[in-house]
């Protein structure tokens, strides 16, 4: 396994990017790109997760991490449910939600299973070396 130097180096933040960047090219064409306020919010949500992935990686406590990463993986929920209604919308096709529902749950069991691995692990944190 590689050494973790930076968030940038983590697999889950990594999903997590990829996730906001096809969001992010979902919502630029279309009526998709025309509904301000879904187009809006599903952007805000899917760049919630990483960046609060990020922020809890730089708080350097384990325990902060795994408060962030709850709100990571709440901010992945909200943006699988606003694909669900875009998708019922018909902003995006069957495909296309297909793609992004599989990279936000395949992000947030990621999510998960790296929250539960910080809980358990006997190191408190870099702040506390």
């Amino acid at each position: 396994m590689a050494k973790i130097e930076c968030f940038e180096d983590l697999e889950v933040w990594q999903l997590a990017f990829d996730a906001a960047n096809l969001i992010y090219d979902l919502t630029s064409v279309g009526e998709f790109s025309r509904d301000f306020v879904l187009r809006d919010q599903i952007r805000r949500s899917g760049v919630s997760v990483f960046s609060n992935i990020a922020e809890g990686y730089e708080r350097d406590g384990n325990k902060e991490f795994a408060n962030f990463l709850s709100i990571a993986k709440g901010s992945c929920g909200e943006a699988r449910s606003q694909a669900i209604f875009a998708h019922h919308r018909k902003y995006i096709s069957d495909d296309e939600f297909g793609l992004l529902s599989d990279k936000l749950i395949l992000t947030s069991r990621q999510i998960s299973g790296f929250r539960n691995y910080l809980q358990r692990a006997d190191l408190r944190g870099r702040k506390f070396n």
